[in-house]
């Protein structure tokens, strides 16, 4: 048994509830869903890969039309054993994108996934980014946290050790949850002192995890609660469900259901998925279960 980090004892209900998303108040109160939009060669999922104008395009109208709130657009993929791929390189695929998102859709809440600071200054400053969505919890850029606290935008912060290359080395620990917990502690103090008010927690499925981590790490997901932080659940098509099941990542959208369905039992406030329509009737349903 651990205790979260000297953090005093609050209810969920006290949770945070909106985030300010480009001067908008976005409610909590009814999940989000962060669709996925990926402009790289590799991700892991082959149908994610958008890289022209005309795929970017289909992509973006599927994720709103079947009711996708965010777009979380990445230009570097994190699955394991990635290539590394040079801040320019990553720009210039995440701009290719941007450029149809500002001048088509420039009311669309937008999230970029990048670890890099000077990289998410451009899309924020440049492309009207509202969302910042960082793997590393600024551990592989140590300007990022200061560049979010001069940007003002919402900051995801994820759990992972190493990097997207060397992340599978790392998964020992001696209590995971204790360790994931006092990262976030630390974490969300050193944003804090900097003044960043909209912090989003994400546990980091995948990220330095064993499959049987995972699931740990899942059935312990209310205790992130802990923190009265929004929390995100990205666990689409993931290696947890395929390994798991003796799948592969095309054959995992009804796991995916699944586990999304008992992240949104559990606490979850925004699900990022390759899947939009999925989820989206997944909180429908469970939102429908509340009011009985």
């Amino acid at each position: 048994m651990y205790l979260p980090l000297s953090l005093p004892e609050r209810k969920i209900t006290m949770s945070q509830k909106t985030l300010n998303i480009r001067g908008t108040l976005t409610s909590l109160e009814k999940p989000l869903v962060m669709g996925i939009l990926n402009v790289t060669p590799d991700s892991f999922y082959a149908d994610s890969r958008k890289q022209t104008e005309a795929a970017i395009e289909e992509r973006i109208q599927t994720i709103l039309s079947e009711g996708g709130q965010i777009i979380d657009i990445g230009g570097y993929s994190s699955r394991p054993d990635a290539a590394e791929v040079s801040s320019e390189e990553e720009m210039n695929r995440l701009v290719f994108a941007l450029k149809i998102l500002k001048e088509h859709y420039p009311e669309v809440a937008l999230s970029v996934d990048t670890f890099r600071s000077e990289v998410a200054s451009r899309c924020v400053e440049e492309y009207g980014v509202g969302i910042i969505n960082d793997i590393s919890g600024g551990e592989l850029d140590g300007k990022m946290f200061e560049t979010v606290a001069r940007l003002h935008v919402p900051y995801i912060i994820m759990h992972m050790r190493g990097t997207p290359q060397t992340m599978q080395q790392y998964t020992e620990y001696g209590d995971m949850m204790e360790e994931i917990m006092l990262y976030f502690a630390h974490k969300v103090r050193q944003l804090r002192l900097l003044g960043v008010n909209d912090i989003i927690l994400d546990p980091g499925f995948g990220f330095s995890k064993t499959v049987e981590q995972n699931y740990t790490l899942m059935s312990h997901l209310r205790e992130f609660k802990e923190f009265d932080l929004p929390l995100l659940v990205g666990i689409s098509r993931k290696s947890m469900i395929y390994k798991l099941l003796g799948r592969t990542p095309a054959d995992s959208l009804n796991g995916t259901t699944v586990l999304n369905t008992y992240a949104l039992l559990n606490g979850a406030d925004i699900l990022r998925v390759h899947d939009v329509r999925a989820a989206v009737e997944a909180v429908q349903i469970i939102e429908q279960l509340k009011t009985k």
